[in-house]
């Protein structure tokens, strides 16, 4: 209970974080955050930069870090569908909790809807998203090969690009790592824009079908 609390207290300074919980810590968070509905609120891409910034100044080796949260993103994700395939249809029934908001997963059914397999991909890049995206894919029971190919792809390039970014920047411009803060900051409102341009797009269909919805109502 105590790591715990550590925990949720050095998400507010990542680098903090992992100065103190190193690997282990990193490999946890990206697990929770692929792999269990509770961890949509985990800051993953801000955190893969901060830990690529960390191996620009040999904090971290960036070989081991990839391959470690390549394989936490793997494995997350192939929880998340296996708990889609055995109890998907039963969390669209399930009421709003402290941990589990429904929106959340119809937001990535919408988003699987349109997408198909590629959601598996795409998800990765978009927060909440991507936490939600295996459940729906397992849900709507899509071939458990399909999945586990799509799967890896896009556990290793969101990885891989996220930290890679990272290292290039504390390569470059090793004064970042002193602004961690601002350039995490950064990161996350830049992750969010894509959720943003989800839920308007969403409003605006919806409000499309209401308005034909109306005009259907007044024809004679």
């Amino acid at each position: 209970m105590e790591t715990i609390r550590h925990l949720f207290h050095y998400l507010k300074d990542l680098g903090a974080l992992i100065e103190w919980g190193g690997l282990t810590a990193l490999v946890v968070i990206i697990f929770a955050e692929t792999g269990l509905m509770i961890g949509f609120f985990l800051p993953g891409d801000s955190l893969l930069v901060t830990a690529g910034l960390f191996a620009a100044r040999g904090s971290l080796n960036i070989l081991w870090l990839n391959l470690a949260l390549m394989a936490a993103a793997i494995v997350g994700d192939a929880v998340g569908f296996w708990t889609g395939r055995q109890a998907g249809h039963l969390l669209y029934q399930r009421e709003d909790s402290r941990f589990f908001k429904k929106k959340h997963l119809l937001r990535a059914k919408k988003f699987y809807e349109k997408h198909g397999a590629k959601t598996i991909v795409l998800a990765r890049f978009v927060p909440i998203i991507r936490t939600f995206a295996p459940i729906v894919a397992g849900a709507a029971e899509m071939p458990y090969r399909k999945f586990v190919m799509f799967n890896v792809l896009g556990g290793i390039g969101w990885v891989a690009s996220m930290t890679l970014t990272g290292y290039m920047l504390g390569i470059h411009f090793p004064w970042i790592v002193k602004e961690i803060h601002w350039l995490a900051l950064a990161i996350i409102i830049v992750s969010f824009i894509p959720v943003a341009i989800e839920v308007r797009r969403a409003r605006a269909e919806m409000a499309e079908e209401a308005r034909q919805e109306a005009a259907g109502e007044k024809k004679p």
